[in-house]
Parts: C-alpha cells; sequence; structure tokens
C-alpha cells in the first residue's frame, strides 16, 4: 500500500545522478529552491494548496534501505563512495511552506526548501509528485463546491482513480477542497474522512423485482435509506417502488431517505421526482444525483433550477478530467559562493517561464471585509523595512512580475500577512499533522475570501501576483546580465 513506498527512491533517476555530481565536486554547498506552478488549472481562478502534511512527513523519514543501496549498486552508475554517503542520508534542511488549505496562485512559491545542494536536489520529484496532484484535486473540488452552493458533494471516484494511491490522495485532496464524504473506505479510515454510498444497479438485478430489492434494502438500512431508481424505469417503476417503500418508513417515524438518479435527463427527473414525491406525502424525501458530473453540469442544472439536495462526483474529479496535471516546478533561486547565497534565475523565450530570483516570501494583502486584494513577492532581507512601512499604513507600489514599466500603488487595505512559515527545522517538523477539517475549513474560507470574478467559471478575474521595486530590479537586471 502507499504507505510502504520508500520515498527516497520515488525520484526520477536524474536527482540521483546530480547527487553523485554533487558529491563529487562542491558536497557542502547549500541551495534554496522554490515550488509554484505556471498557470491556474481547468482556466480557473484560484488554485488550493495540497500535500503539505503528507510531504513532510515522507520527508522526515527518508532514508536509504540497505535493498535500495543494492539496486542503485546493480545500475552500475553511483560510486561506492557516494552509494556509502547514501546509507546515513536524512533531509536536515528547513522548509518554508504556506499553510495547506491556503488559496493560491501562479508564480508564488507554495514551498521554499533551504539545505544542502544533494539533500535539496533530491526532495525535486517526491515533491511535485505530492503536491502538484493534491493540489489539482481540491481546486476541482473546490470549484464544484463552490458552484453546488451549500449542497452536499459526495467524491466517487475511487474506481477510476489512477491507481491506489491516486484514489487515496485524491479523496484526501477533494476533502480538503471541499468534498463532504468519499466511498472510499480505506480513505475514511485513513484521513477520518465522512464515508457515504447507495448501492449498486447489480442489487436490484439480484432480486425478483425491483420492489423486493428496495425493501430488503430499507430493512437492513431503514435510518439511511437511498434507493437507486434508474435500473428498470425511472418514473414508470423506479420512483414508484420508492415512494411505496418511504411511506412505510413514515409509518415508523423515519424520515431520513431519499433516491439517487444515475442517468437520464438528470433535470427533467429530478423535476419529476420531486414532484411526485409532493404528491404522494413524501416531501421529504431527498434527491441525489450521480453520472459524470463536474463544476460545468452542476452550474447548469443548478442554473434551470433542478430540485437536487445532492451531487456524487466522480470520474471528473477524481482524475482532473481535462486538465489532469497541475502545472508546478520547482526551480534553484539561490546557490551558496563564499559562504553568502547568490541569486539564480531561470530565463526562456516564454515570458511565463522566466523565474523570479533570490530568497522570497510572499505578503498576502485583504481589504478591511477581509476579501483579498493582492499578493507581493518580496526578498526576505527587505521583509523587516516592508513590515514598518505596512505597519504605518503607508501606499505600497507593486509591480508587474513581467513587464517592466506597469505598476500600481495598494492604499487600503486592512490585514497583511506573509504567506510561507517554517514548517520544518534541520530535517524535524515543527507542528504535528492538523486535522482535515482544519485544513478543509482554511480552505473554505480561503475561497469565500476571493471576490466573485475570481470564482467566476468564464473568463475570471485574475488575482494580481506582483513584485517589491526591489525584486523586480533584480529580476531585470539580471536579464540584462544574460541579455544585454
Amino acid at each position: 500500500m502507499p504507505e510502504e513506498i520508500n520515498h527516497a527512491l520515488l525520484t526520477d533517476l536524474y536527482e540521483l545522478t546530480m547527487m553523485q555530481g554533487y558529491f563529487f565536486t562542491d558536497p557542502n554547498k547549500e541551495a534554496v529552491f522554490d515550488m509554484f506552478f505556471r498557470r491556474q488549472p481547468f482556466g480557473g481562478g484560484f488554485s488550493i494548496f495540497a500535500g503539505l502534511d503528507p510531504l513532510l512527513d515522507a520527508v522526515e523519514n527518508l532514508h536509504f534501505g540497505g535493498d535500495d543501496l543494492d539496486y542503485l549498486d546493480r545500475q552500475q552508475i553511483f560510486k561506492k563512495e557516494f552509494l556509502d554517503a547514501l546509507a546515513n542520508f536524512a533531509f536536515k534542511g528547513d522548509i518554508y511552506a504556506a499553510g495547506e488549505g491556503s488559496v493560491v496562485f501562479p508564480n508564488e512559491p507554495l514551498l521554499r526548501v533551504h539545505g544542502n545542494i544533494m539533500e535539496t536536489q533530491l526532495l525535486e520529484t517526491m515533491l511535485l509528485n505530492t503536491v502538484n496532484f493534491q493540489t489539482l484535486i481540491a481546486t476541482k473540488a473546490a470549484r464544484i463546491k463552490n458552484v453546488a452552493a451549500g449542497d452536499a458533494i459526495m467524491e466517487f471516484g475511487l474506481r477510476r482513480a489512477q491507481g491506489e494511491n491516486g484514489a487515496l490522495s485524491g479523496a484526501r485532496a477533494a476533502f480538503i477542497g471541499g468534498a463532504d464524504a468519499t466511498s472510499n473506505v480505506l480513505a475514511g479510515k485513513r484521513y477520518g474522512i465522512p464515508i457515504a454510498g447507495t448501492m449498486a444497479h447489480g442489487w436490484i438485478m439480484n432480486f425478483a423485482t425491483e420492489l423486493e430489492a428496495f425493501q430488503a434494502y430499507a430493512n437492513l438500512y431503514p435510518g439511511n435509506c437511498i434507493l437507486l431508481v434508474d435500473t428498470f424505469d425511472t418514473l414508470k417503476s423506479g420512483i414508484p417502488n420508492a415512494i411505496t417503500i418511504f411511506k412505510q418508513l413514515q409509518k415508523k417515524g423515519i424520515h431520513k431517505f431519499g433516491i439517487r438518479l444515475d442517468s437520464g435527463d438528470l433535470h427533467y427527473l429530478s423535476k419529476e421526482a420531486r414532484a411526485m414525491f409532493g404528491r404522494e406525502g413524501v416531501a421529504e424525501a431527498k434527491i441525489y444525483v450521480s453520472n459524470e458530473l463536474d463544476e460545468w453540469g452542476i452550474t447548469q442544472l443548478k442554473k434551470d433550477n433542478a430540485p437536487i439536495d445532492a451531487w456524487g462526483v466522480g470520474t471528473r474529479l477524481i482524475t482532473g478530467d481535462k486538465d489532469p496535471a497541475l502545472s508546478g516546478v520547482y526551480k534553484i533561486v539561490a546557490r551558496q559562493e563564499n559562504g553568502e547565497f547568490i541569486p539564480t534565475i531561470k530565463i526562456s523565450d516564454n515570458p511565463e517561464k522566466t523565474t523570479n530570483p533570490g530568497i522570497k516570501n510572499v505578503m498576502r494583502f485583504a481589504a478591511p471585509d477581509g476579501k483579498l486584494l493582492a499578493d507581493l513577492l518580496y526578498l526576505e532581507d527587505e521583509k523587516d523595512e516592508l513590515l514598518q512601512r505596512l505597519a504605518a499604513g503607508q501606499p505600497i507600489r507593486l509591480f508587474h512580475p513581467s513587464i517592466d514599466y506597469t505598476h500600481f500603488d495598494l492604499e487600503e487595505y486592512g490585514t497583511f500577512k506573509p504567506l510561507l512559515e517554517p514548517v520544518m527545522r534541520r530535517g524535524k517538523r515543527l507542528q504535528p499533522p492538523k486535522p482535515l477539517p482544519e485544513i478543509k475549513a482554511a480552505a473554505a474560507a480561503g475561497v469565500d475570501a476571493l471576490w466573485p470574478g475570481n470564482k467566476s467559471l468564464i473568463n475570471p478575474l485574475r488575482y494580481k501576483v506582483s513584485l517589491t521595486q526591489r525584486l523586480k530590479q533584480l529580476k531585470f537586471d539580471m536579464l540584462r546580465e544574460y541579455h544585454p
């Protein structure tokens, strides 16, 4: 199972060959890396940072066992001195990170890793594998939860997930993003997520009649009787038979029951079902729906006033659907030379791939009513001066990250706080894992703090991620140095 994976070998080969190269050239060099992503997934206006706690657990326990070293030795790539050093390997660096569940945006660091060049290099693949996927799925879930406007969302993606690890980490991330329950029983046990489910069509087809199948199910689960009504004929058979069962439950004083629609015109069928429930005196019946749902389908059904109470979302949530990978990257931003850290920059013909150099943090500004205004990337050595100006309520000039002459002045801000906080010192976590409901609540609060335009499915308002004047000057000076 996933918890048995040796994360030291969950890496691309070139991470290990680069580690060996550093070992024989400059093993004591220190470096700083940023993890960030380049574009919002799903064409959206925000993302939800997820995967931090499992990442920290994995980093804290990184090691190379004897079998691992034997395997690497058999590749005839690695020298004995390097393998001997790996036998005593442990990550001893520092990590700064945004709070898990935070609303985040492109081109700002979500994590910053400090340490020896070999250990910081090794983290790259594992870090991206963990954070990219969970952030993607948490974001998809948050988009779905947002358009559901308070309705319950159930994650039903286990059978369509990318293997067992995708199913488990995806269920975790979906819960952070806003799912209220999962069908994945192991995820429920491991993460404390509420589990939910109804029945399959096979249950009904294993009885002589649909009514008999419903009756048997109601006898077993009278307190939570959700009946799947589309096996034969939804309107002529499924719903009438369900109503028969619901009336029996009412006589016993039970009023928690409902149906699930898994095919057909969900708008038409849900309206017909709601009308039938009203006529037959079982108006309290809930209507659950599934069948290839996503934020777009739910939006249309809500717009058409379909009387649906809860949504089961599977394939298009757990896989990320048409945007199956977050564009997260891990880039060196500073290296040690003669005892000092020198900013580094990656330059590309694609402007969006040019990195922001130096050891940085992000200052997040909110309006007095709590709505988010902008994020400002700043160099850590200008933090004290920036905080003094903010404490005095002075206007702050924010510069565009890639256009030299564009800026704006932020004046009417209410609160401000650094996004990255220390989460690991010398290879040890500073805090125990947060309860998942606490992370989920942080994500919901972050989405609530966005402006409606940031949450729009169509042409969302772009959130401002800007640079201080010093960071902008450093970036463009380095650009001119390499491209005079």
